[in-house]
């Protein structure tokens, strides 16, 4: 592991702190830790909150693995896909919040750092991440906040790379079975290396702080909204697009599993119920119809 996989590492480690401290003090049931061993090498520490107060099923996972990555997994990758040694170290912090009500949106993060070899040669290392908003019912403030929070913080650092990151985002979280997104998305990045180690740092820490700032004032507002036995129908048809994403799309997902990640933690994303109702389509007019066109023809939400 280079010096800058360690600082990486204490950078994650840091960000779960930070992170589930501020959730604990909204659903005081708090969060569970286990920590875990690879076969191969490392391992992690997951932090879940299951059936609580506000969250249904919330977790903050932080992995630092190592070993060798089978030749399959090897060319699979983007970055990194012409060295031949096939040593590697990844480190990251990885977020997924499933609120209760329904007016509450589902929130994802992830900050991510991978090395193949010792991390010297040109293309043997990179960064990657970014966040997500996936609401049942879409509340335009909320999805204005978040993307102009991230975007604030992009900012920071290259006016360039919220346009840039958004459009990812959008291309990423997209169901094409279904030819529909995921949610109104947010920001995402990966093989990231044109701002150096020092500057690839820096973004994962600056990304890693706003979003609190994106999430928290979203689920303040939504957590204690009036509900009925409709809308959390709606919720449970949405949360079953949800785990189809990430069990047929994610390439983190199948990343984990091709090297003997922990199960269990990597399946933590997906929600602690959901539901899949033959062929069902909203009534026209209607709020949830509203969603589906919006995730049918994603929209630019910054307004800055």
């Amino acid at each position: 592991m280079s010096e800058v996989g360690q600082r990486m590492v204490r950078l994650v480690r840091e960000m779960q702190d930070e992170i589930t401290t501020a959730l604990t003090a909204i659903d005081p049931v708090g969060f569970r830790e286990d920590s875990w061993e690879r076969d191969g090498g490392g391992g992690g520490w997951s932090r879940v909150l299951q059936d609580g107060e506000v969250f249904e099923k919330a977790g903050v996972n932080v992995s630092e693995v190592y070993g060798e990555l089978s030749p399959q997994a090897a060319a699979s990758m983007g970055g990194g896909a012409h060295i031949d040694d096939l040593s590697f170290f990844a480190t990251g912090v990885s977020l997924v919040l499933h609120p209760h009500n329904p007016m509450a949106p589902t929130v994802h993060a992830n900050y991510r750092y991978f090395e193949r070899g010792d991390g010297s040669e040109p293309g043997s290392w990179w960064f990657g991440g970014g966040s997500d908003l996936t609401p049942a019912y879409l509340f335009d403030e909320d999805a204005r906040h978040f993307h102009d929070t991230h975007k604030a913080a992009l900012d920071r650092h290259d006016v360039a790379l919220y346009p840039r990151f958004k459009t990812t985002c959008d291309e990423y979280f997209y169901l094409p079975h279904r030819k529909e997104a995921r949610g109104v998305g947010g920001i995402f990045y990966d093989n990231f290396t044109e701002l150096g180690q020092e500057g690839g740092l820096a973004l994962a820490r600056t990304c890693g702080s706003a979003l609190l700032d994106a999430y928290l004032p979203i689920i303040e507002r939504r957590k204690d909204a009036p509900f009925t036995d409709a809308n959390r129908t709606w919720q449970q048809i949405r949360r079953g697009r949800y785990v189809e994403f990430n069990l047929v799309w994610d390439r983190g997902t199948a990343f984990g599993l091709r090297t003997d990640g922990r199960t269990e933690s990597i399946l933590m994303s997906l929600p602690l119920t959901a539901r899949w109702e033959y062929g069902h389509e909203p009534e026209p007019g209607t709020e949830e119809a509203r969603v589906l066109e919006v995730l049918r023809h994603p929209q630019d939400w910054a307004t800055s």
